[in-house]
């Protein structure tokens, strides 16, 4: 009871600071996603500090690869990933590492890439005609379905959906999470179908999110697990870390960018 208080009262002061910076865009925006790489690229750096990772190629990087998405969009973006790994060889040939190149690169790449283009879609996704109603259906979506699968897991909860990298997790959860994902896309996007996504793509991007989202969090998962760790940090209390909770929505960002423009609206 007293974490899921915490997860409340940190959910009440910290939601209204992002979602207004979320909707003044621009700067504000560019400014939150900074803070948030930096932080989850330092916890990411903790998490598999055995691997040696160059950590300043990776802020570096994901700090490049937001900064491009903000100003210059997707090639941008991709441009920042690529100086990633120049920096990191650059760094891995002065210093060098307890690591060989391919353990020490290999794991700065990772954390950089699954950071910087996780947020980096997210700016993207602001910067689309219809952005700030993407965004927000995207943000909402994901909070749904990790909600509303953490109480369906525990209410229904009977088949385990990936036993070795999550236990707690379930089908049952899986499904009712997938369905609140659903239905925020619908009712978001629903007085816009007109001008936006019609209602069976609306429903299409809700199914979309939910799977994105879920396998974000199985992906961080499976690095906790093999780093033998419990949460990513404890910045936000029974929240854990900033990657705890931002691991969904590095890979529903992406997922729902591609999905938009696919459907011609990118």
């Amino acid at each position: 009871m007293k974490a899921l208080v915490n997860r409340i009262a940190v959910a009440a002061v910290a939601l209204p600071v992002v979602f207004g910076l979320v909707y003044a865009g621009g700067w504000a925006l560019l400014g939150l996603g900074l803070v948030a790489a930096l932080i989850a690229v330092h916890e990411y750096a903790e998490l598999i500090r055995p691997l040696r990772p160059l950590v300043l190629a990776a802020y570096v990087g994901a700090a490049a690869m937001l900064v491009g998405a903000s100003l210059g969009g997707l090639r941008w973006l991709l441009a920042g990933l690529l100086a990633t790994l120049l920096v990191a060889f650059v760094l891995q040939g002065l210093a060098g590492t307890s690591q060989p190149a391919t353990v020490s690169v290999g794991s700065t790449m990772l954390g950089a890439a699954w950071i910087g283009l996780g947020l980096g879609h997210l700016l993207l996704l602001r910067d689309l005609e219809h952005g700030v109603l993407a965004i927000f259906t995207v943000l909402l979506a994901v909070f749904a379905a990790d909600t509303f699968a953490f109480f369906g897991g525990r209410l229904l909860g009977r088949h385990r959906m990936a036993p070795v990298m999550s236990p707690r997790k379930t089908w049952e959860g899986f499904a009712v999470g997938t369905l609140a994902a659903v239905a925020v896309a619908f009712f978001a996007i629903y007085p816009d179908r007109d001008v936006f996504l019609s209602v069976w793509q609306s429903l299409v991007l809700g199914v979309v999110i939910a799977l994105a989202a879920a396998l974000g969090d199985l992906f961080e998962s499976a690095i906790k697990r093999d780093m033998g760790a419990k949460d990513s940090g404890r910045l936000l209390g029974a929240h854990g870390g900033i990657l705890d909770r931002l691991d969904a929505h590095l890979f529903a960002a992406p997922a729902a960018y591609y999905l938009i423009a696919a459907l011609g609206h990118g």
